[in-house]
């Protein structure tokens, strides 16, 4: 057998085993009992969510998010059924974010994953933002990414000293997704342009300044649970007081002013600017050693990423939830498409080198052709609510 031979037989080989891994891991997301990746269950007055991957830290699987939304919708619709909590098992998550690493390693054995997993994910989203009945997410540990999308157009986000909230997606060749669009450049000043680009972490009680809307020590998550189940047919009104009232009683960090205070004014008139470029530029000619540590994190993200997020940010400021996470579903398909988002996943968590490879690697290469591509209709295959 030559070379070219050995090679070919190699290469398919390959391409056989992913696929099988692949299919292998769809079977078992298939056929693996609902109750071991999400419970959803009645308790008093309220539907109770718990994301049940805790090894994985919860993250998100296209299966429980087919079991997370119907059954939404019913509690929804059912008399009996007063509000809806979403929480995390295990101490350690909330929610770290969607399963991507399956969707990359989908995609690559030829399995389209990704337009069902990015479509409904995104509609999941949607309901949760135009939910009728209250829906309280206990934020309790790692909150990225997907996570933030299963809380954050809800009606209620308690967060605890141990949430660390963040949308990391501009170092994955990702955007930040899941209505990102939509809430963070709603944040104060530039604030949500800023955790965007750079994919800073908020840390306890930082969580409550503009994501967060209450805060409680974790030692009382439990309690406050059993407060709000032990309601009797209540209105959002009695929700709100039950919270507001764990709210005011917790004196963690009370007196802790937001990290990033002091940074404001920087991050304003830094991250104002309508390029990317010049984003940069703003942070060079400030020199403070916080505007650099921010160009040394900005300057390791994939250039695309950050030229689409910084539009996608720019162009949700103005538009609906459900407008935003359109566009979002246009550039998830053209990102899953490209060759950042794969770069990404096999540098942050598959090998693990952290040193990804981006193409195009300088932002001047991500042509305004280029980038208007991401953002094109796709017709037919639209999302459509």
């Amino acid at each position: 057998m030559g070379q070219r031979e050995v090679w070919r037989f190699m290469s398919r080989f390959n391409a056989f085993k992913r696929t099988n891994i692949v299919l292998h891991h769809l079977r078992m997301s298939k056929h693996t009992d609902a109750t071991e990746d999400v419970l959803l269950e009645k308790k008093g007055c309220a539907g109770v969510i718990t994301l049940n991957r805790p090894k994985l830290l919860n993250t998100l699987t296209l299966n429980m998010i087919r079991q997370i939304y119907p059954q939404l919708k019913k509690w929804e619709q059912d008399p009996e059924t007063f509000l809806i909590i979403i929480k995390g098992a295990g101490g350690k998550a909330f929610c770290a974010g969607g399963d991507i690493r399956v969707i990359s390693e989908a995609e690559k054995a030829n399995q389209k994953i990704a337009p069902v997993f990015f479509r409904e994910e995104y509609i999941l989203n949607n309901a949760i933002g135009s939910c009728q009945k209250p829906y309280v997410a206990l934020l309790h540990g790692i909150t990225m990414g997907g996570g933030v999308g299963l809380s954050v157009h809800g009606q209620f986000r308690v967060a605890t000293e141990k949430c660390v909230f963040a949308m990391p997606e501009t170092a994955i060749g990702l955007f930040p997704d899941v209505g990102g669009g939509y809430f963070l450049p709603r944040l104060q000043g530039k604030l949500g342009y800023f955790l965007a680009l750079t994919g800073f972490r908020l840390k306890g009680r930082d969580v409550y300044k503009g994501i967060a809307t209450h805060f409680v020590d974790s030692e009382k998550l439990g309690m406050l649970e059993e407060d709000l189940l032990a309601l009797k047919s209540p209105s959002k009104e009695d929700v709100a007081a039950v919270l507001e009232n764990y709210h005011t009683e917790c004196k963690i960090d009370r007196d802790k002013s937001f990290t990033l205070e002091e940074h404001m004014d920087k991050i304003n008139s830094c991250f104002s600017a309508n390029t990317v470029e010049q984003i940069i530029e703003n942070l060079q000619q400030d020199g403070s050693s916080f505007a650099l540590e921010q160009l040394k994190v900005i300057n390791k993200m994939s250039p695309t990423s950050l030229k689409i997020t910084l539009r996608q940010l720019m162009e949700g400021s103005s538009k609906t939830l459900q407008e935003v996470l359109t566009m979002e579903y246009r550039l998830s398909q053209a990102c899953v498409r490209g060759h950042d988002f794969h770069e990404g996943i096999r540098a942050l968590l598959i090998d693990k080198d952290k040193s990804p490879k981006w193409k195009p690697a300088d932002l001047k290469e991500v042509t305004d052709e280029y980038l208007n591509n991401h953002f094109k209709s796709l017709g037919s295959n639209d999302l459509k609510f």
